[in-house]
């Protein structure tokens, strides 16, 4: 979905000749109608639209259900890239970009939709992952997670107790070796909202000060949340968290 036909022509093409079906919408409201219409296998999402912006046409496909989002965004604009990240967006790719890393990305996503047949549910804390249906419960209760917040739970639960750098997260769960760290502190504060029950006072993804993340499932999911406490949440010592956790 993009305004510019230029734009617009160019990544199709480049998709086209990569084996992918195509469907171009100028505007948000078309798109939205031809998502409901067919269910794409991915949508890629110009934050500036006619009609209505990005953000609002992206919410409103989560809204319709899960898909996978790729925004693009202008060089430079952070805030609106964190916001397509709050919304549910999986990846975003800047302008002005090139259209093969454009196809690598879209490349890159699909590949974590495809379901995992023989991998085994992943337990801790009162969640329950099953990575062939790409299906989160907590307590028995579905949890709507986007596909790079399932992915990143699912890494967490794979290496309980051991502490990642927000560098480490994004080349295991994202492939990147490189990148804006932002995306992955904005990845974890959303995954904390849907499986913490205290979000501002996360007990299973915990911050690891100088470092990064680490997944608790033991003696942190049993503690209660201030028991125990030897480190000052964000708020009491923002100098000390990652730059952007600072902000959130």
């Amino acid at each position: 979905m993009d305004d510019d036909p230029t734009v617009a022509e160019v990544v199709s093409g480049y998709l086209d000749r990569a084996g992918y079906l195509v469907d171009r919408a100028a505007d948000g409201p078309a798109a939205l109608a031809r998502a409901a219409a067919h269910r794409p296998d991915l949508v890629v999402l110009d934050l500036m639209l006619p009609g209505m912006d990005g953000l609002e046409v992206c919410r409103r496909l989560r809204a319709q259900g899960p898909v996978p989002v790729i925004m693009l965004t202008a060089r430079g604009d952070e805030d609106d890239r964190i916001l397509g990240l709050e919304v549910g967006a999986d990846d975003y790719v800047t302008k002005p970009f090139s259209p093969r890393e454009l196809v690598l990305r879209v490349e890159s996503v699909l590949r974590r939709t495809r379901p995992v047949a023989t991998a085994r549910p992943l337990r801790a804390a009162g969640l329950t992952i099953d990575p062939s249906a790409r299906r989160v419960t907590k307590n028995g209760t579905e949890l709507a997670l986007t596909l790079r917040e399932f992915d990143l739970l699912a890494f967490f639960l794979r290496h309980p107790g051991r502490a990642y750098a927000r560098e480490d997260l994004m080349r295991e769960v994202w492939g990147w070796d490189f990148g804006d760290l932002s995306t992955v502190t904005v990845h974890v504060r959303r995954l904390r909202g849907k499986v913490e029950d205290d979000p501002a006072r996360p007990r299973l993804i915990q911050t690891v000060w100088g470092v990064g993340y680490r997944f608790d499932d033991t003696e942190a999911a049993a503690r209660p949340a201030d028991a125990g406490r030897t480190h000052p949440t964000p708020e009491e010592a923002p100098e000390e968290a990652p730059e952007e956790e600072a902000r959130s």
